[in-house]
């Protein structure tokens, strides 16, 4: 199939892009390493000892940092609906995480234990239709927040990728209920252009 103008122009400002070339320099799987790295350098979200649970984890560049950081004390569990690599350490579960089976057998994999940081990075496959497409990741925002809200201990923290749009304000206004404090970040690795940013809800409330 022969490629569009806009695919071209994609692919030519990705091998060109700084952060594109810092992570093959520097043996991460995605330039969405450093936006995880901006947010925790900022917040000290991951600290030796947590689990870590990172939905939407393939191509896996969110587990590394955070493997990394837990400096070989700590738990990451990691949920895709697609395959991802081996990664030493850290435990991968394929699946849908909208489907109760496959939401039952990451709580399996907890066994009881209660988790300290849910990282989302989650998104859908993108329509081009702006409605659609914010209405899909508000919906899988949620999920992320009924997992946190049931799985975090108190004084747990989640970050969670959103869309700036129509449903903002309410999943905003929902996370608010459970948490402390939520606050947004837009890490320098998030392409100006795009209307993603990180939801980062601070202090499970008890």
């Amino acid at each position: 199939m022969k490629r569009t103008r806009t695919s071209k122009a994609w692919m030519q400002e990705h091998v060109s892009d700084e952060f594109v070339k810092r992570a093959q320099r520097e043996g991460y799987r995605a330039r969405a390493a450093y936006k995880l790295m901006e947010i925790d350098d900022r917040d000290k979200l991951i600290k030796p000892g947590m689990v870590v649970v990172d939905l939407g984890s393939t191509p896996g560049s969110w587990s590394q940092v955070a493997m990394q950081r837990l400096r070989g004390n700590g738990r990451v569990i990691a949920l895709d609906l697609l395959e991802m690599d081996t990664l030493p350490g850290v435990e991968f579960l394929q699946g849908d995480f909208r489907e109760d089976a496959v939401l039952a057998e990451l709580e399996k994999m907890l066994a009881g234990r209660e988790v300290d940081l849910v990282l989302s990075d989650m998104a859908p496959n993108i329509s081009g239709v702006s409605s659609s497409d914010q209405a899909r990741m508000a919906h899988l925002a949620e999920l992320a927040l009924e997992f946190s809200l049931q799985w975090l201990k108190p004084g747990g923290h989640l970050l969670v990728k959103v869309f700036v749009g129509s449903d903002f304000d309410s999943i905003v206004y929902a996370m608010k209920q459970g948490f402390e404090q939520v606050v947004t970040r837009k890490p320098k690795a998030s392409r100006d252009r795009s209307s993603e940013v990180y939801l980062l809800a601070l202090k499970r409330k008890k």
